[in-house]
């Protein structure tokens, strides 16, 4: 009888991890920079139809659609759906039906109620009757992030504007959650931009922070994040993030230091370039 040995399966390739989506889309970035400097340097007005896809709804103002868009192979932002960077569940949970949602709030809330009970508390007393519930409901508005398209969130707010000076919007209170312990995290950011023809609306900044800070996040992606964003929206010839935050994760817990503050920043564009560009916003934001 002939024997062989039957050769093994290869194994499946890992998942990127959100760190390699963000290195991949400032790596292509990068790229799309040098490749347009030269039109950049003459600021040559982009057709608007060229916005018209990730970020943007179309002339006729019809909501982003359900189903997936082509993948723009040029774009920073690795999602074709709109979502900017959409985790494992984002999908499920965006276009779940009314009894999927009520489904996942029921099983939440049961998960707490076993939290409950494995720190050695009574879930059945009164203070606690309702705490399940009322937690599962607050969890699902502080992570209300994963149910928000960019497209929504930015709308119509994208208007042709001769203006080629920076434009700051600073001290955008933000809270979210970290993912490594589920405690808060709270702090202020900084976002500037420089135009090339075209302008955003200034609460379209602050509500971009918003979107992504009511994820699980880390405070370095989250910088990253949104000025990505803002850099993928309007094509700008900059874009400037810095962000302020006290973790209650270092401060209630483990080396528990209240007052430690954490600083992160992300420079694209001539901010990370020009070294004038990036002093004055650094000046700007500490006035």
């Amino acid at each position: 009888m002939n024997s062989y040995k039957k050769s093994p399966e290869p194994e499946p390739e890992p998942e990127p991890t959100h760190g390699d989506l963000l290195a991949d889309s400032l790596r292509r970035l990068d790229t799309a920079q040098t490749r347009d400097q030269e039109d950049d340097r003459h600021h040559h007005p982009i057709p608007r139809a060229l916005y018209d896809g990730y970020g943007f709804r179309p002339p006729s103002g019809v909501s982003t659609p359900s189903a997936p868009a082509p993948p723009d192979r040029n774009s920073p932002l690795p999602d074709v759906n709109g979502l900017g960077w959409p985790a494992k569940s984002t999908l499920s949970r965006l276009n779940a039906s009314p009894v999927e949602k009520a489904l996942r709030q029921t099983r939440l809330t049961a998960a707490v109620r076993t939290v409950l009970e494995c720190i050695g508390e009574d879930p059945d007393r009164e203070g606690l009757l309702r705490t399940p519930e009322r937690y599962a409901q607050a969890l699902m508005w502080m992570t209300r992030g994963y149910e928000e398209r960019l497209a929504d969130v930015i709308n119509d707010a994208v208007f042709a504007e001769d203006h080629d000076e920076m434009v700051l919007v600073r001290d955008i209170d933000i809270s979210s959650l970290c993912e490594h312990h589920l405690v808060p995290f709270t702090g202020k950011i900084a976002i500037a931009y420089i135009p090339n023809k075209l302008v955003l609306g200034i609460s379209k900044l602050a509500r971009i922070a918003e979107t992504f800070s009511r994820r699980l996040q880390v405070q370095e992606r989250l910088t990253k994040q949104i000025a990505l964003c803002v850099q993928e929206a309007i094509k700008p010839r900059g874009v400037a993030v810095v962000m302020e935050a006290t973790h209650l994760c270092m401060t209630m817990r483990g080396v528990q230091k209240p007052g430690a503050i954490t600083t992160t920043s992300c420079m694209l564009g001539c901010f990370r370039s020009q070294q004038k560009t990036r002093e004055e916003f650094l000046t700007l934001i500490k006035r």
